[in-house]
């Protein structure tokens, strides 16, 4: 007699953090909040350019570029952090008339070492500057090509883990290093992703929190399969962009019964957005959750000045208030608007400040979201074979060109 089933019963909340907890000794990013940043720091002291441009794609940029964006108004910074990151040749050329190449130190970032946009635009660079030892460092897997060329250069080279997937790389020297270089104090970076892990793995706020909306999120996922993180920052902008490859990367699979799952992310800016997808939210479609990310403290103090405006004198309700609380009103106002509704999954994050310790909870929590997500999907997080699938069907197209 001869039985097969394909039931996926649900998952205890006590089992998937069972799963979890192993899961720490084969995936590294868990463990990246404890990361020695000795030797990042070191190396930064040393170096004197005035412009570091970090060259990579996806997961080798964008959790740099998310915490760059949050900060580097709020920091004086005596270096300037850009990104070559797409072969758009338009792109490519603009970026590059604008940085003084003298004066530039070059990270190359591939955690296979032949990432071919990284290295195409790698190539290019060469091809207006003699790369070397001097302006170019290299950050890649042990064994990789990329770390082969950096030692036959005498380039220096820091190691990506193989156990850590590029997307949740940023608390690497994918992220670390050239962050620590503009002057980012990156040992605060990490006090934050600390104070999520030991509050997750303690089982206190952060895991009641993340576990709860991580099984709803999977327990609904047909009636709300798009979720929508509405940020309320220009600031946060960056940590869209991050959390959509996070999201989509590590959920869009096919589960161990062979059902295709996904959720699909999608990243707005507030107030901006207010004005064009608040519409489809509230009178659209049913099938979306929201986040809403608030910042408490802007570290700003700008105000609508105590001015009138002959024929706008209905409006002066609006003098002396700061922008940064009417950013946040205007946040609250929308929270309230769609919890009214009352069928409209939201829940809001408000975060400290603008600092480093906040930007980097507030990722390493989305990590572990996911991670958990994951879990009650009965998926692998952290391979992304129809990725994969494009990048092998592309090196044939450019090997016969």
């Amino acid at each position: 007699m001869e039985y097969r089933d394909n039931f996926n019963p649900t998952i205890s909340d006590e089992d998937v953090f069972t799963e979890i907890k192993k899961e720490r000794e084969s995936i590294g990013y868990y463990n990246l909040p404890f990361t020695d940043t000795t030797l990042f720091k070191e190396y930064a002291k040393n170096v004197k350019q005035s412009n570091i441009v970090v060259i990579g794609i996806g997961g080798s940029t964008l959790g740099t570029y998310a915490i760059y964006k949050f900060l580097k108004h709020s920091r004086d910074l005596s270096k300037k952090l850009f990104f070559l990151e797409t072969t758009d040749p338009i792109d490519i050329k603009s970026k590059i008339e604008a940085i003084d190449l003298q004066d530039t130190l070059f990270i190359v970032i591939s955690k296979s070492g032949t990432t071919i946009e990284t290295l195409s635009i790698f190539k290019y660079i060469n091809s207006l500057i003699k790369c070397d030892k001097h302006n170019t460092v290299v950050v890649t897997e042990s064994d990789s090509k990329l770390k082969s060329y950096a030692d036959a250069n005498d380039m220096v080279s820091f190691e990506i883990p193989k156990n850590v997937g590029g997307r949740f790389s940023v608390f690497s020297a994918v992220g670390l290093l050239p962050l620590a270089i503009v002057g980012i104090d990156i040992d605060e970076l990490l006090r934050g992703t600390q104070k999520v892990y030991n509050d997750f793995f303690e089982q206190k706020e952060f895991y009641s929190r993340i576990l709860k909306k991580a099984r709803f999120l999977v327990e609904y996922k047909y009636n709300f399969n798009i979720n929508v993180v509405f940020s309320y920052s220009s600031r946060l902008e960056g940590f869209n962009k991050w959390y959509i490859q996070l999201w989509g990367e590590s959920l869009g699979k096919v589960d161990i019964n062979a059902t295709r799952q996904g959720l699909t992310p999608i990243g707005i800016i507030g107030p901006i957005d207010q004005h064009s997808f608040l519409q489809l939210i509230v009178e659209g479609r049913r099938d979306k959750t929201v986040t809403v990310i608030k910042v408490d403290n802007f570290d700003n103090d700008l105000k609508i000045p105590d001015i009138e405006l002959e024929g706008l004198e209905e409006l002066n309700y609006l003098n002396n208030i700061a922008f940064s609380d009417l950013i946040n009103k205007q946040a609250d106002a929308t929270i309230e608007s769609i919890n009214n509704l009352g069928d409209i999954p939201c829940d809001v994050i408000t975060i400290d400040g603008v600092c480093e310790s906040a930007i980097a909870a507030l990722m390493y929590e989305y990590e572990l979201l996911t991670s958990l997500c994951a879990k009650f999907m009965y998926i692998d997080a952290y391979n992304q074979p129809g990725v994969e699938a494009g990048k092998i069907i592309l090196k044939k197209k450019l090997e016969t060109n």
